[in-house]
């Protein structure tokens, strides 16, 4: 399959940052990422040269691989984001952050995105009191994000969402714990993505 199936935290030594791949694990001293910092594989340790396309590859690469999507679903997102107003680079981490595993994550509902992703598939979120089982579903201002009453009382959910009480709630989001949703309050800006994503020089990637 087209999906990376491998060990998460290869990925954010490969880019050479933390992707948070794999939740609480990513906070402490066992973080791959910070034992070993320098790219997987036998030649890992060595030098390599850096060129302008290098380092637009890996920077979309980092961004694809946060998000957990596919190259063909990063190209189309890219494409939409280049046809809308703006600034492209902007509204394409705009629409990543509205994915719905995205915002299940950013709630609290899940340690990772992976883990999101399987919660929405699985059929334990609703988007305005209706099952949506897509977690590349897109968001909307206003919407609200709710588990269904029977996934509430699993215990993993509950536990993630202790962790996320420690990790804060994005600002454009609000959360209420009590009936385990969450409302879209407006759609992030820039300045409410603190990945540190050039996003610049993949919008250079994609214009060769």
């Amino acid at each position: 399959m087209a999906r990376y199936r491998g060990p998460a935290c290869r990925l954010c030594r490969r880019e050479s940052t933390k992707l948070f791949l794999k939740g609480e694990r990513c906070y402490t001293d066992k973080c791959a990422a910070e034992r070993r910092q320098y790219a997987p594989g036998q030649h890992g340790q060595r030098r390599a040269k850096r060129t302008d396309y290098g380092d637009q590859l890996r920077e979309k690469q980092k961004l694809k691989r946060t998000y957990g999507v596919l190259e063909k679903q990063f190209k189309n997102y890219f494409e939409r984001a280049a046809q809308q107003k703006g600034i492209t680079g902007e509204n394409l981490l705009v629409f990543l952050e509205r994915r719905l595993d995205n915002i299940v994550y950013r709630l609290g509902f899940a340690v990772s995105r992976a883990e999101a992703r399987q919660l929405v598939r699985n059929g334990h979120l609703m988007v305005n009191r209706k099952k949506v089982t897509i977690a590349s579903y897109l968001v909307k201002s206003g919407d609200t994000v709710q588990l269904r009453e029977k996934s509430q009382k699993i215990e993993k959910i509950k536990e993630a969402m202790e962790v996320a009480s420690r990790r804060g709630i994005s600002r454009w989001l609000e959360l209420d714990k009590d009936s385990f949703s969450g409302t879209v309050v407006s759609l992030p800006n820039r300045e409410d993505i603190t990945m540190p994503i050039r996003e610049q020089i993949i919008v250079e990637l994609y214009s060769r």
